[in-house]
């Protein structure tokens, strides 16, 4: 493993860094060894958790090497152990100087991200390194605990008052072992995530939760997400020790979104009456125990299940609840906006209900006595999480021990960057009522909220810092601009970086949009987003770039109301439909329920070797822009529709701006704050940001970038945007102009960075390279790496082409197609198609004698080949061409089926399996009796009376949808009719879901034999006209000149101008028409073609007419207009010159002449190119 140095610390790297990678390590180095603060941005791909660790990791081994170093010398009583080698080149400063140290001082990592999956794929990368520190995963009940009758608890409260209370009792199995287990070796060991420590759990019967608190002891790094670190309860409640230790956030750009959202509450009176109902079930049982005794000898001790309080006290609870609520209430709110106060108010409302710095530990403590109370009786459940939410408001709100004299000035302090809105609960959709029969009527009335926002991120970032942690690091792919967020954190960063990326330039296409291809301009602003032309324009913009995009298209909206008004708008005009039709659209949903469901469907969409790709509808901000991996063919283009600014009008975004502009106003000395403007700016752009880092995710990726809102135009908007994009920032004025542009970087891209093939699982010594054909029965697998690296091989280096296309005795796969289609060519001479490959063909052959040099053929045929293998590789790379089998088509199916019977089986365990979460044992029971019964009798209505239970509650409406994957064919027009009339969504029924196995694969045969209707199931009778079917430039007949009755070309032009009129209109035709003339006279071969495209793509019906334009474009051009044409019809086509020179052929031969032409411009191509040089 390569190792490197870095300010006197030697760095094990598992590979050569990168320029970006050291610079990225020197700046961590430099925090840790100074202690200072440092903000660093890398770009997503450039290695950057990689580089946090080994850095890290490397420069506490020097630490700790140093604070050996000096006690040795203290041993030896100021001796030097090496006279020639003074201590202080021994590495002192990464410790502090002459300050004594020992092994205790070595800091601790504190690594913190924002999820738990983040956190695994960090425990991943860890595992790749050198470094073996002592490893610990902090985690939360939820995910950690493994004894079923604690997670079986409704509620999160329960859960952790039932787990202290068998762990107080050590009546845990799981907890009892927990000492036992903590020493074992394949634990301390071993690098560990959530995921392996639950597992380990379950293994040793020992509790993970537990056991991870334990391992914190001992551990050099400890892993969390980060609102542990900012939340001050949850820091105390996993009992965190922060002094002297290192402080990583990853994924930092949501840091300052969780450091104000950690010290926020919103006290709804939904929360106050169920407190208030559980004190009153409380106060209700003490009553009756104590009418059951005597009076008199009443005490303490006479309570129950160890409660520590009397009944006095619960009654006090319960008047201080009663006094908040009417507090809250008691304010007049308009409807349609609250009221709003200083920060400081808080203290004043609460002492209304007698809480106040005197008060507040008496009254934390009972509440947290009477919530462990209720939570651990068994019986009826009862909802003790407001009995929770007012401890924590203690907590927060009365932080701090100050002295009668202080306690202004603490309050002060405390509510600095706060304010107190009270508004009207507007909710219609309440929390699900408590079920506990001693529930108050109140707990059914409608009242204020109280919400106390904090709206300063440093608030929470300065108490950190006051922890006397060694340093802060905060980094992440999306933190630009740099100056505006450290503005907000409130605390010194010494260090910053705005690292560049590892790609190169040909890797990174980025366009702003201002128009779409009918140029109408394209914006999200509030007064144009939902204007039909602006939606219009945005659907063929995305149409169009879905043709021209390969594989995986990813589409990021502002918001989810913005997507779902343009996807109805879409699904109305048909833009939807034409965006199917070429990658079929998946759509984020707004729950996480089905989140792995639709992004599952995505992948497998990109992976299918018969498909375009997809296109995956995604928000800005939602689950798809922050941590998910679309690396290479899974997000080869990035659409940003708009840019996705705050609600404005919501309460807190526009507290947020006041708070600003007023700490803005005030000027204090040493503090700069962002204005309210440039805060709402940069939420904006930082959104963007992060959703445009899913395109580029390692060194050997590329891809597109496409900013469809003409307000990213502005200077200024560009300025916003990541430092490693903005050289690459293209700025155009014609739609036509972009697709041109596209389609060759990707054509560029695809050849310099060939991605592992998609083919089907099925091969023979056999393959055709045919158009699209979408079929279930065609199962895919990836090529091996062995075969990836011969390809890519095989693409740059020529001399391999040649080695393989002259070794007959082991050609297969594509090489065997080119050596046959060859030797089919040998039998006679070409003649050119047409004008244009006469005149290439002429230029070409000038000078040349019939018998030229066999060196010199041979040559032009290798050349010819290796032009053909190449254009074929960059059609299955671009999902034009598709490799299909041509024989045995029986036995194919008959796998396929197999293959099918084993998915169908996996679906329906795994389905079962999520309806069985979902219902109760009773309903499930009833469901899986309907369905045996069904199975027997065939009787539909059975099934639909029992299934209509689905129906009732929205959550469930999806397994309704599900059956229909189990519904035999000829019910299945009849269940999607029943679950849209119940549920208002059908379950996409087609035609061809009635047909039976047997209709399905005779359907099937008989495409096969339309087909290929003279293939004969063996590979010896494979030739060049069935791999090219029957394209007329491999058959004699159609090199001969053109029959008798052939139009003439002026009925040619005419027709062409006569269908141009009826499908454009007047005006829009006249523009056209003047863009020919033009070309005619200048040659200007750019302003036809952003014309043409910009009026013939608005709708799929006009594309033919763009490849007839093919009749006027000159001799010189007509190269670039056949790539310019593959690239946008996603398939290779014809130009109109070509069309109509084998028009009376064509009809008599229906065959498709896409390969043939594909190889025919190649050719033609290459004798151009040879001319020029």
């Amino acid at each position: 493993m390569p190792s490197l140095s870095l300010s006197g610390v030697t760095v094990d790297f598992p590979f050569p860094p990168y320029d970006c990678q050291r610079d990225y390590m020197s700046r961590v180095i430099e925090c840790l060894q100074r202690g200072v603060n440092g903000v660093l941005e890398s770009p997503t791909g450039t290695g950057k958790t990689l580089c946090l660790l080994c850095a890290t990791l490397a420069w506490r081994d020097n630490f700790k090497d140093t604070v050996s170093a000096r006690k040795i010398c203290e041993r030896l009583g100021g001796q030097e152990m090496f006279p020639n080698t003074p201590l202080s080149s021994w590495g002192t400063a990464a410790t502090d100087g002459d300050k004594t140290a020992f092994y205790t001082d070595v800091p601790k990592i504190i690594y913190a991200s924002r999820t738990h999956s983040q956190l695994a794929q960090v425990v991943h990368e860890l595992k790749n390194t050198s470094y073996r520190p002592k490893v610990c995963v902090l985690g939360s009940r939820e995910q950690l605990c493994i004894n079923q009758e604690v997670m079986r608890q409704e509620n999160n409260h329960i859960k952790v008052h039932m787990c202290r209370a068998k762990v107080s009792t050590r009546s845990c199995v799981f907890y009892n072992n927990v000492e036992e287990k903590s020493t074992d070796r394949e634990l301390t060991h071993s690098i560990l995530d959530v995921e392996d420590l639950v597992k380990f759990g379950n293994k040793q019967r020992v509790c993970p939760y537990y056991l991870s608190r334990s391992l914190k002891q001992q551990a050099d790094v400890i892993f969390m997400p980060y609102n542990y670190l900012l939340d001050p309860k949850s820091r105390r409640a996993h009992n965190i020790e922060l002094s002297g230790a290192v402080v990583i956030f990853d994924e930092a750009h949501n840091v300052e979104k969780t450091c104000e959202e950690s010290t926020s509450f919103d006290l709804t009176p939904y929360d106050v009456a169920s407190a208030i109902s559980a004190v009153d079930r409380l106060l209700s049982e003490q009553a009756k125990e104590t009418g059951h005794g005597n009076a008199d000898d009443f005490n303490v001790d006479s309570l129950s299940s160890g409660l520590k309080i009397d009944i006095t006290t619960i009654a006090k609870i319960k008047q201080i609840l009663l006094g908040l609520e009417a507090a809250i209430d008691s304010y007049e709110v308009p409807s349609d906006k609250g009221i709003t106060k200083p920060g400081i108010f808080i203290y004043e409302l609460l002492e209304r209900a007698h809480l106040t710095y005197d008060s507040k530990t008496a009254v934390y403590e009972a509440l947290e006595q009477i919530s462990g109370h209720l939570a651990g009786q068994s019986g009826l459940f009862l909802n003790t999480g407001g009995l929770q939410k007012l401890s924590d408001i203690i907590q927060l709100v009365f932080c701090g021990e100050p002295s009668q004299k202080d306690r202004q000035q603490q309050m002060q302090s405390n509510t600095a960057h706060f304010k107190v809105h009270i508004h009207r609960d507007t909710s219609y959709h309440k929390k699900k009522q408590s079920s506990d029969v001693w529930a108050s009527s109140s707990s059914k009335k409608q009242g204020n909220i109280l919400s106390y926002w904090c709206f300063s991120p440093g608030f929470s970032m300065q108490d950190l810092a006051n922890q006397g942690v060694r340093c802060i690091i905060l980094t992440s792919g999306t933190l630009s601009p740099l100056s505006s967020f450290t503005a907000e954190m409130r605390i010194e960063f010494p260090v910053s970086l705005e690292n560049k990326h590892v790609i190169e330039r040909d890797q990174i296409f980025v366009s702003i949009i201002e128009r779409g291809p009918d140029g109408a301009q394209l914006s999200s602003a509030f007064d144009r987003r939902f204007v039909p032309e602006n939606m219009a324009s945005l659907g063929n913009t995305i149409a169009n770039l879905s043709r021209v995009v390969p594989h995986g298209l990813l589409v990021f909206f502002p918001s989810f109301p913005l997507m779902e008004k343009n996807l109805e708008f879409w699904r109305t005009k048909g833009h939807a439909e034409r965006i199917e039709n070429v990658k079929p659209i998946f759509v984020e949903p707004k729950g996480k329920g089905t989140f792995n469901e639709v992004i599952d469907g995505y992948y497998n969409q990109v992976n299918d070797p018969l498909s375009k790709g997809g296109s995956f509808f995604a928000v800005c901000r939602g689950k798809a822009s922050e941590g998910l991996d679309f690396a290479d063919t899974y997000g080869r283009g990035v659409v940003i529709t708009g840019l996705p600014f705050p609600p404005k009008m919501d309460p807190r975004v526009v507290l947020k701006m006041q708070f600003l502009d007023e700490m803005s106003r005030k000027k204090a000395p040493g503090l700069k704050y962002l204005s309210g403007q440039d805060w709402y700016k940069q939420q904006a752009f930082r959104a963007v940001n992060q959703a445009i880092g899913r395109v580029i995710r390692h060194k050997e990726d590329y891809g597109a970038i496409f900013l469809c809102d003409q307000r990213f135009k502005s200077a200024d908007a560009r300025k916003q945007l990541p430092s490693w994009i903005r050289p690459y920032v293209r700025l155009y004025d014609s739609f036509g102009n972009i697709v041109r542009d596209v389609s060759q970087f990707f054509r560029v891209a695809q050849k310099m960075r060939p991605v592992v093939m998609k083919k089907s699982a099925a091969e023979s010594c056999g393959t055709l390279c045919a158009p699209d054909t979408s079929s279930s029965s065609f199962s895919s697998s990836s090529r091996s790496s062995s075969t990836q690296k011969a390809k890519a091989l095989d693409a740059h280096l020529p001399s391999l082409k040649r080695r393989r296309l002259d070794d007959h005795a082991g050609a297969n796969g594509m090489a065997r197609i080119c050596v046959e289609y060859e030797g089919e060519g040998q039998e006679s001479q070409r003649r050119p198609a047409n004008l244009l490959d006469a005149l290439s063909r002429g230029d070409h052959r000038r000078g040349d004698d019939s018998d030229a040099a066999v060196g010199e053929e041979r040559a032009s045929r290798l050349s010819t080949l290796s032009l053909q293998h190449d254009k074929r590789m960059d059609d299955e790379l671009r999902g034009g061409k598709r490799k299909i089998k041509l024989v045995q088509e029986q036995q194919k199916l008959c796998v396929s089926d197999d293959v099918s019977e084993e998915g169908k089986a996996s679906r329906a365990k795994k389905f079962l399996s999520d309806m069985k979460k979902s219902l109760s044992q009773k309903s499930f029971d009833r469901i899986v009796r309907a369905l045996q019964t069904y199975k027997k009798t065939d009787s539909l209505d059975v099934l639909l009376t029992e299934t209509a239970v689905l129906a009732e509650d929205t959550n469930t409406h999806a397994l309704l949808r599900g059956f229909y994957q189990f519904v035999r064919p000829h019910h299945k027009k009849s269940f999607d009719a029943r679950c849209e009339q119940l549920t208002g969504e059908g379950c996409g029924y087609k035609p061809d879901h009635s047909l039976s196995k047997e209709e399905k694969k005779a359907v099937l045969l008989q495409s096969a034999a339309d087909v290929h209707p003279a293939v004969t199931p063996t590979c010896s009778q494979l030739n060049t006209q069935q791999l090219n079917r029957g394209g007329r430039h491999l058959n004699q007949q159609a090199l001969k000149e053109p029959p008798a009755g052939s139009a003439p070309k002026t009925d040619v032009h005419s027709s062409f101008l006569t269908d141009v009129n009826a499908a454009l209109g007047a005006e829009k035709s006249t523009r056209l028409f003047q863009a020919v003339r033009g070309y005619k006279k200048t040659e200007n071969y750019e302003s036809l073609v952003t014309t043409a495209v910009s009026l013939l793509t608005e709708s799929d019906g006009n594309l033919p007419l763009l490849v007839k334009l093919g009749l006027f474009i000159r001799p010189q051009h007509q190269k670039q207009y056949g790539e310019m044409l593959d690239a946008l019809m996603g398939r290779p086509v014809s130009t109109a010159e070509e069309d109509d020179a084998a028009g009376s052929e064509e009809q008599q031969t229906p065959a498709s002449p896409s390969s043939s032409l594909k190889t025919q411009r190649k050719i033609s191509s290459f004798f151009s190119s040879s001319q020029r040089r």
